[in-house]
């Protein structure tokens, strides 16, 4: 009997060790502006597809992770089917826009003909296996690369998505949703309304036993609704989603957009129901979604993780695309960020790998900022601009993040266009000496070229207190520091 329990106790803890260290992403236990992922606080950096890679079935989406994780990146993003596009909606190989034989959805198709697109209509009373096999499949494979998997249930429809959806009336056998897109996400039909909580409850308890998944409730509900029309509904399924676990072996973070103004209608940062502050694009835009910078001024105080999980589509930038796409990346989880998803077209069905030169460059920055930020402890860090006195030029954007006393990051570009949705990168011939205020210590300040990686400058000084000049090397359009003290 010794023997075997020799053999056997061993085992026995390695797998209690292992159920341990198996923990759905969370909230960093030091900062809860940052996540936590198997007992480690996590920084989630990526550039992912149109959200389509489960519902479009002919995406290999196997691919597309290696693509991801080869470059370290470790987020990406999906629409699980409640809204999807017509084929080359705003970009020839729109991930999103599947051709209707290759749709894969969750419901079930009915013995009736007559789906708007092709095939037999939907009925909402039953659930299609196959893709919920596609779904978990995907999941298990981002998990093997420790890629995190958003699911945004829902997306405000479009007057041309609507009637392609499931739940519109003349698609399924039940005639339930007879209302105009912009109804959708509104409590007007109550048929509706509970069709699409059914919908909420069917892919949470789907995708429960994963650890890698967040789940969002809805991306743009008020696009096309009035705020105060869009604010109960989005508060109505925020809450059902947070029940849909009750019961459950698991909880994961649930994250809402904010739209409109802080603390309107859409912004559901002050329900704890809601754990994540989700942005988008650089700044406010038309439709007035909250953008990450103005997240990250705004909602700070909330205590809660802050993402920017959607940007300007790329490569549909302004001016040079590439480094107008690194820019906003480095200047948002320099300044307190705790995810980035870039929109990125260069992910199709035809290249789902997405390998072509320019998104090498587009990923090998993301790679470099991720890699950059993993160099300090980065989760005991706060959004700190101050410890810059002068030296900057105007106009120049700049965030940074400190420890006191202990550790500094710090990132500057040369752009235009800070108030809207993306930069207009303005290149030159930059060189400046930033007068910056640290306590008395020993210090080791680096330069890094956010393009490439490397080093390009630096030097280790003893520092008496107060202001001290630390001069940048030439640069084009952007530059970061990191101090450490010695």
């Amino acid at each position: 009997m010794g023997r075997r329990l020799k053999w056997v106790l061993p085992i026995l803890l390695a797998g209690i060790a292992m159920r341990a260290q198996a923990q759905t992403v969370g909230i960093d236990a030091r900062n809860p502006h940052y996540f936590s992922f198997q007992g480690k606080p996590v920084l989630l950096i990526t550039s992912a597809e149109h959200y389509g890679a489960v519902v479009n079935g002919d995406f290999d989406f196997v691919r597309y992770l290696d693509a991801l994780h080869g470059y370290g990146l470790n987020y990406t993003r999906i629409y699980p089917g409640y809204l999807f596009e017509p084929m080359g909606k705003f970009m020839t190989g729109n991930t999103l826009g599947a051709k209707p034989a290759s749709l894969v959805l969750p419901w079930a198709r009915s013995k009736e003909p007559g789906y708007l697109l092709s095939g037999n209509k939907f009925d909402l009373d039953k659930w299609n296996p196959e893709y919920f096999a596609r779904l978990k499949s995907f999941i298990a494979e981002a998990s093997k690369r420790g890629i995190v998997v958003e699911i945004c249930l829902f997306n405000g429809q479009y007057s041309d998505t609507w009637p392609m959806s499931p739940l519109y009336w003349e698609n399924n056998i039940q005639g339930v949703g007879r209302v105009g897109f912009r109804d959708t996400q509104t409590l007007k039909d109550a048929q509706l309304v509970e069709r699409e909580a059914d919908y909420i409850r069917k892919i949470v308890a789907e995708v429960n036993t994963f650890d890698n998944v967040i789940l969002e409730v809805c991306d743009e509900p008020a696009l096309f609704t009035p705020v105060n029309e869009a604010g109960p509904w989005v508060a109505h399924m925020l809450h059902v989603t947070h029940e849909a676990e009750n019961g459950l072996p698991k909880r994961h973070l649930i994250g809402q957009e904010v739209q409109g103004g802080a603390d309107g209608p859409v912004d559901m940062t002050g329900d704890p129901a809601d754990s994540i502050v989700v942005t988008q694009y650089l700044w406010r835009t038309g439709s007035e979604e909250m953008g990450g910078l103005q997240g990250l001024d705004r909602e700070y105080w909330h205590d809660k993780p802050i993402e920017q999980n959607e940007t300007a589509y790329y490569p549909m930038y302004r001016g040079d695309p590439v480094v107008a796409s690194r820019v906003e990346s480095w200047e948002f989880m320099v300044g307190g960020g705790a995810g980035f998803n870039q929109l990125n077209g260069r992910f199709t069905v035809d290249d789902p790998a997405g390998n072509t030169p320019d998104n090498a460059q587009v990923l090998g920055a993301l790679h470099n900022l991720k890699r950059f930020l993993e160099s300090f402890d980065f989760s005991v860090m706060q959004p700190d601009r101050g410890f810059v006195v002068s030296g900057l030029l105007p106009g120049t954007h700049y965030r940074g993040l400190s420890q006191y006393g202990k550790q500094y990051a710090l990132y500057i570009h040369h752009g235009e266009g800070g108030d809207g949705a993306d930069y207009t990168v303005t290149p030159g011939n930059y060189e400046e000496t930033l007068v910056v205020n640290l306590p008395p210590g020993n210090y080791k300040a680096e330069w890094i070229d956010p393009a490439s990686g490397r080093i390009v400058g630096g030097e280790s000084f003893s520092h008496e207190g107060e202001t001290r000049n630390l001069k940048t090397p030439a640069y084009s359009v952007d530059i970061a520091l990191r101090i450490m003290r010695q």
